[in-house]
């Protein structure tokens, strides 16, 4: 048995956008010991610090690269922590035609939203029991493929299926630790802004949200005990068409939107 001792809240992701939301309303929902904020700017994180009030650790680590999480796995096994809460939000999107990112875009995505995403989830459950959960960032996109988003997209499913996966398999091992997907539709955040650079291919954009409004529902659906959690009533339906029409249909009226 591990002798647990500071009760904290992992966030990665959280120098900016939905991380750093999920920074600051977990320290307004919940007491914790420490917060440790994970992503690759210390200076963002250290200035994130003034507005907690729970005390925060700086972890500049880039998730994308091995060496990085095994130094995250290092840490994990010399302060043994009760961890309450992890909150995978580090994720890198382009959005373009496949044939117009390079390799190096195409696979950066895929190490960042999944292989980094799976390492932390792994290496951080040792330190979870009973009452604690995982959110695990994933989109609108997890729902269909989405042409000019598609391996983006792509990482996004792989995302909700593993998670809801793996909800059930805590369910049926007793561990009583919850995982939920929080999958929102357009956000304002500066990863969309980084998404966007360069970009004529995506114009079309329905409805914005703020990720203030997209943690509010996570927070309520965790409660609730969902394993998915997605906010508004357009996304809504939205993936509700994804469940009755098919793809192929779904696909032409998207590219329709952008005007393919």
């Amino acid at each position: 048995m591990f002798d647990f001792k500071n009760k904290i809240a992992v966030i990665t992701g959280a120098s900016s956008g939905m991380g750093r939301e999920f920074v600051l309303a977990l320290d307004k929902e919940q007491e914790f010991d420490e917060l440790w904020l994970i992503a690759r700017r210390r200076d963002r994180l250290e200035a994130l610090a003034a507005e907690t009030r729970a005390p925060v650790r700086a972890i500049p680590l880039d998730l994308g690269v091995q060496s990085e999480i095994d130094k995250y796995k290092e840490l994990l096994e010399t302060e043994q922590p009760d961890v309450r809460v992890l909150v995978n939000a580090a994720g890198f999107g382009k959005f373009k035609a496949f044939t117009d990112l390079s390799l190096e875009e195409q696979l950066s995505m895929i190490d960042l939203n999944d292989k980094a995403l799976v390492s932390v989830t792994y290496l951080t459950l040792p330190y979870m029991k009973e009452g604690s959960c995982i959110y695990q960032l994933g989109s609108l996109s997890s729902f269909q493929p989405v042409p000019y988003i598609n391996v983006y997209g792509a990482s996004k499913a792989f995302v909700l299926s593993f998670s809801r996966a793996l909800n059930k398999e805590m369910q049926k091992q007793k561990r009583g630790i919850k995982v939920m997907a929080v999958c929102p539709g357009w956000v304002s955040t500066d990863f969309f802004d980084r998404a966007v650079v360069d970009n004529d291919t995506i114009v079309y954009y329905n409805r914005f949200y703020t990720a203030e409004a997209v943690i509010k529902r996570a927070l309520k659906d965790m409660k609730k005990g969902k394993d998915v959690s997605i906010c508004g009533f357009p996304v809504r339906t939205q993936v509700l068409a994804t469940k009755h029409l098919p793809h192929g249909i779904v696909m032409e009226i998207w590219c329709k939107q952008q005007k393919k």
